[in-house]
């Protein structure tokens, strides 16, 4: 019975722990579970005295084969190597599906399930925090130091230094997404190659000002309820070679921030004092209209957009002939969920 803790899930990924033949990766971070997960796979197919066979499942596979999933996990390979098997919760895969494989004893293969932000009581996650041979891993949206960390990883190989202002700046523009933010990372690193130091204009050169003023436009009119002004500065943005997982980026940084402000403020602070109060500082330009938003917004719709945004981003990767249109739906669903708060 293990809920494994956030502080505690990356050591477990790197070095996993033999009791376990059942993985649940789940939180509020889609790149990083989705980076947790090929991790996992990873070590785990190494540390096998002959290398296990990673499998990745999807939701047609069970559509087509109800009974695939338990046969891959089920089945003792002829020729060792246990097998690794990956898949996403979805319509099929769920906690009916998945109870009855991790809740009594160790499968002859190992799983590694996917997921969003999960409750305390959402069944899936109950069913794998309380069977004996199963594992839960929580991923939440990196911080400062988790992020110090990454840009660190990155750039020293590359002989590459960044200054403070630079690795503050930069910091403000990542977080919501692990893969993004490498993304990011590493577009901004192929850009300084030939130079030792990374400068703030390095970030503004890679991240221009006309870029985030687009960006800014869409997240703020899908905040604010207006579904028909984000649409339209959606659009402008992709005929202007914007891609729609950087949108997607910027909406899940904004309501994040929107979030944790709103925190805040329900714990006693006046919207305006925490916005002062917030590091990476607030552009003055930005205040009056995110302390609007803040008022607009109450916890637990800034919840369920955060899983809705999560979703989103998650299903734009795995399916990049689509973002575009999930980028559409996610402005227009925000923009709905903003005017019945408001």
């Amino acid at each position: 019975m293990v809920a494994v803790k956030a502080a505690q899930a990356a050591a477990l990924v790197k070095s996993p722990d033999p009791r376990y033949s059942a993985y649940l990766i789940f939180g509020s971070d889609p790149g990083l579970v989705s980076e947790r997960a090929a991790l996992l796979a990873k070590a785990l197919a190494a540390a096998a005295p002959v290398m296990g066979e990673v499998i990745r499942l999807d939701e047609t596979d069970i559509e087509n084969d109800p009974d695939r999933l338990a046969i891959e996990l089920l089945t003792v390979p002829m020729f060792g190597g246990r097998k690794i098997v990956r898949i996403e919760t979805s319509r099929r895969v769920n906690a009916q599906m998945l109870k009855p494989l991790v809740e009594d004893k160790a499968l002859a293969g190992i799983l590694i399930v996917e997921a969003g932000n999960l409750k305390r009581d959402d069944s899936t996650r109950v069913a794998f925090e309380k069977a004996p041979h199963a594992a839960a891993l929580a991923c939440y949206i990196d911080d400062g130091r988790d992020l110090d960390s990454i840009i660190n990883e990155i750039l020293r190989p590359l002989g590459l230094s960044i200054t403070p202002g630079a690795r503050q700046m930069l910091i403000s523009r990542l977080g919501a997404d692990r893969v993004m933010s490498r993304g990011e990372i590493e577009k901004l690193a192929l850009y300084a190659q030939g130079h030792s130091q990374i400068t703030e204009d390095d970030i503004e050169a890679v991240v221009g000002d006309a870029a985030e003023l687009t960006l800014d436009r869409i997240v703020n009119a899908a905040a604010s309820g207006d579904g028909a002004r984000a649409v339209i500065e959606l659009q402008r943005a992709l005929t202007a070679s914007e891609s729609a997982q950087g949108v997607i980026l910027a909406i899940q940084r904004h309501f994040t921030r929107l979030h944790r402000i709103r925190a805040l403020a329900d714990a006693g602070k006046s919207v305006e004092q925490v916005i002062d109060d917030i590091r990476p500082q607030i552009h003055f330009k930005q205040k009056d209209m995110l302390a609007a938003q803040c008022r607009t917004w109450r916890q637990d719709g800034l919840e369920t957009a955060l899983a809705g945004i999560a979703a989103t981003a998650r299903a734009a990767r795995m399916s990049s002939a689509l973002e575009d249109l999930l980028a559409e739906r996610l402005v227009l669903t925000l923009a709905r969920l903003a005017r019945p708060a408001r």
